[in-house]
């Protein structure tokens, strides 16, 4: 049949099972930590020995790489699937909220993509592209409103990722700081509206 294409199966197969691996990943990091995440309990989630993880990945580090890829991936489809409001004060405290939520509804990618805790590891260039894509596209906004110094961008990143540190290492669970992002927001404006004078 013409215009059909031939599904490569073995292919699909090693995907998918990747994919399980993965997932397996995030389960063992939410329970144990990042630092807790063991190749031979990995394997064992899914029903194999743990060398036959180096089939599908090179090393733990590679299956690091894979989850944050995924991590950012899933950032940038939670952003953008969220609207922009017009408005400066309320499209930047829509951009904190959809930061600040995805990063407290799992620490563990959180640490995973925005902290350094693993030794050694680093993401690869793929991977790491999708990170810059995000922060690509918090830039995007910025410059919709008028704000190009990239040295606010970073004090923008601070900010909020404060936020999130001092949410889960004080009050896990709760909103003491997360109740503090609008303050943020407005804060940050006033100090735009500053430097522009």
């Amino acid at each position: 049949m013409l215009g059909t294409s031939i599904r490569d199966r073995r292919l699909e197969r090693h995907e998918a099972t990747r994919a399980e691996i993965i997932d397996a990943a995030w389960e063992l990091v939410r329970e144990h930590g990042l630092a807790g995440l063991s190749l031979r309990d990995l394997a064992r989630k899914i029903g194999m020995q743990a060398p036959s993880l180096y089939s599908y990945f090179g090393s733990k580090h590679d299956i690091y790489d894979a989850m944050f890829c995924e991590g950012w991936q899933a950032y940038l489809e939670r952003s953008q699937a969220t609207g922009e409001p017009r408005a400066v004060r309320e499209a930047f405290r829509a951009a904190a909220r959809t930061f600040v939520d995805f990063a407290l509804e799992d620490p563990a990618r959180y640490q995973l993509l925005s902290q350094r805790t693993i030794p050694g590891f680093e993401p690869s260039p793929e991977s790491y592209a999708v990170a810059v894509e995000a922060l690509e596209m918090a830039r995007g906004r910025f410059a919709r409103h008028g704000i190009a110094d990239p040295a606010l961008v970073d004090l923008w990143t601070a900010m909020t990722s404060g936020l999130v540190d001092q949410q889960i290492a004080n009050d896990p669970g709760g909103r003491r700081w997360y109740r503090l992002i609008d303050d943020v927001v407005d804060m940050f404006l006033a100090h735009v509206k500053r430097r522009r004078r």
